[in-house]
């Protein structure tokens, strides 16, 4: 029987600049989130910001481990929002978007988990902020 070894090999790779480059990207994995994670999560916020209807505000937005989360609020209606861990979920970011309405800022439970993904992500925010 044969005893193996492994080798990593070390490398640099260039952090995408826009959003839209994390879409196949493999995320750095480890007990801290690493560079482009970090840079993904504001790229993410800028986007969900740049993207909110009229008198529609990000009210929280939470960087956790390899994921992110927030509150959306207009005329005191709320709106949750998540995406998963992209370590594990490679690519679903921008595919399977989880959405909901919510009661109060920190309320995880809320209410009907609803989906969608990134293009279709500000209609579904506005269609959830339109139910009273």
């Amino acid at each position: 029987m044969k005893i193996m070894r492994q080798e990593t090999i070390c490398y640099e790779v260039e952090i995408p600049e826009k959003l839209d480059e994390f879409r196949d990207w493999t995320f750095s994995s480890g007990g801290r989130i690493g560079e482009d994670f970090r840079v993904f999560a504001r790229l993410f916020k800028k986007f969900i910001k740049s993207n909110l209807s009229e008198d529609t505000t990000l009210v929280s937005y939470s960087v956790g481990h390899y994921y992110v989360s927030g509150f959306i609020e207009k005329e005191g209606r709320l709106v949750y929002f998540s995406i998963s861990d992209v370590r594990y979920f490679h690519g679903e970011w921008c595919k399977d978007i989880l959405v909901r309405t919510a009661k109060y800022i920190k309320d995880y439970s809320g209410r009907i988990n609803c989906h969608t993904d990134i293009e279709r992500f500000h209609a579904a925010v506005d269609r959830m902020l339109a139910i009273e």
